[in-house]
């Protein structure tokens, strides 16, 4: 193929996404040639449903009921993976489409997260490219920001909202007094939660995501299963209204950084000051936040999801394919990322914790001595409200380490002083 002749596209998967990219390859073809200098066509196609209304025409393209005989045509050049899920239909085509001399374009963040280091390994001995912006934070360029942007910095460290969906939730809460349960209802109903919504509010999508960053940055294997997974479920309106009184906000925050001991990775509901970047973010909008040894602080912001935004990021990448830009998938070969050694709750925080105590003399105490056994400084302790049985009680601690923090938690529902287990979120400095 010469390099002046059209880039031929083989998109498997027509929903939200896959609808959106074949609307910008119709509508701007001109300004994409000559952006690209070669001309951007659609060969062929495939989907679960030949006739489902997808509010843009199809005709003109082939049809393909099976991706995998899509990703081998000879027609195509570039294979446009958007059907989604870590195995299955998404992990054959994608093999197939690399053993057949087919690039590589993405948006499945389960399929790398998951299989991303054999997939990369089996490109790249291939001569193929596999590029997958539209995986992370829909619309920001982020991968290509790490990639290339800040190539030349030691990234220290990578935070960010991640999930839309989860922000959505939050920031409902807060500015409409919804309890999570209402704020969780109002997100279905528009139809932001995903088909298994643990994936969203679990914390799960976005770790994906945070995975994947984590291998580009520092330049490891992408290891999902370090990520430490914590979802929004057990955020209640009173946790809301606490951070409020204290100046903060809770976020599904996702933090990479690589220290001593290792690679430390989580995805967790943590308290954020509220005059911050992360602490004014609202509804579904996402933002990441890069700090490199020689740019201090770089700040990511716009949406997450959606058509535009997530096609606008797969075109990207098509578009650096059809100039000719070629690119180890996470950065860096992928045969010389090494393993990373997962180091959980190795970086000491404050936590604010709330739990409901017992009404009977000493159990406030037992809760006190539990946190100095286990060399955990009281920073504010308070109890709010009562009941005819029981008193709901706010502790705010001084750094500390999570590994002393859970025993306490254990420690605490052993001394039989506490109705519910507690609730401990990290306070994180950004």
């Amino acid at each position: 193929m010469n390099d002046s002749d059209p880039l031929r596209l083989g998109i498997a998967g027509l929903g939200t996404v896959g609808a959106g990219v074949v609307k910008i390859v119709r509508q701007k073809a001109n300004l994409l040639a000559a952006r690209s200098g070669r001309a951007i066509v659609i060969s062929a196609v495939s989907a679960r449903s030949r006739d489902k209304e997808r509010g843009v025409p199809l005709t003109g393209y082939a049809w393909e009921d099976d991706p995998v005989k899509l990703a081998m045509r000879d027609d195509v050049d570039v294979f446009v993976e958007l059907m989604g899920g870590s195995d299955g239909p998404a992990k054959a085509a994608t093999e197939a489409a690399l053993q057949a001399g087919k690039d590589v374009v993405t948006a499945n963040k389960a399929l790398l997260a998951h299989h991303g280091q054999a997939l990369a390994e089996t490109a790249e001995a291939a001569g193929r490219v596999i590029r997958f912006e539209a995986a992370v934070a829909g619309g920001i360029p982020v991968v290509k920001a790490l990639t290339e942007g800040l190539a030349g910095n030691d990234i220290t460290r990578v935070m960010g909202v991640m999930n839309g969906t989860c922000n959505y939730i939050l920031t409902r809460m807060q500015s409409a007094n919804l309890t999570y349960q209402a704020a969780f209802d109002e997100a279905n109903g528009l139809g932001y939660l995903e088909a298994d919504p643990e994936l969203d509010v679990g914390g799960i999508d976005a770790g994906h995501k945070l995975a994947l960053l984590s291998a580009i940055a520092f330049g490891t294997q992408v290891n999902f299963a370090g990520v430490e997974l914590e979802g929004i479920g057990r955020i209640t309106i009173e946790d809301i209204r606490h951070a409020a009184d204290m100046g903060f906000r809770i976020k599904l925050l996702g933090v990479a950084q690589m220290g001593a001991r290792g690679l430390e990775q989580r995805m967790s509901p943590c308290l954020v000051p509220d005059n911050s970047a992360l602490g004014q973010l609202e509804g579904g909008t996402n933002m990441v936040m890069i700090e490199g040894d020689q740019v201090g602080q770089i700040v990511l912001r716009g949406a997450g999801a959606g058509e535009g935004p997530t096609a606008s990021a797969v075109l990207g990448d098509v578009m650096d394919i059809a100039r000719g830009f070629r690119l180890s998938t996470f950065g860096q070969p992928a045969n010389a990322l090494q393993p990373a050694k997962p180091a959980k709750g190795a970086t000491p925080a404050p936590y604010y914790m709330r739990m409901t105590l017992h009404d009977k003399p000493g159990a406030l105490a037992k809760i006190a001595t539990v946190l100095g056994e286990a060399g955990i400084s009281i920073n504010r302790m308070r109890q709010y409200g009562h009941h005819d049985t029981s008193a709901p009680v706010l502790i705010v601690t001084h750094k500390t380490s999570r590994r002393a923090l859970d025993e306490a938690l254990s420690a605490m529902v052993g001394t039989g002083v506490t109705t519910t287990p507690p609730v401990a979120l990290r306070i994180e400095q950004v």
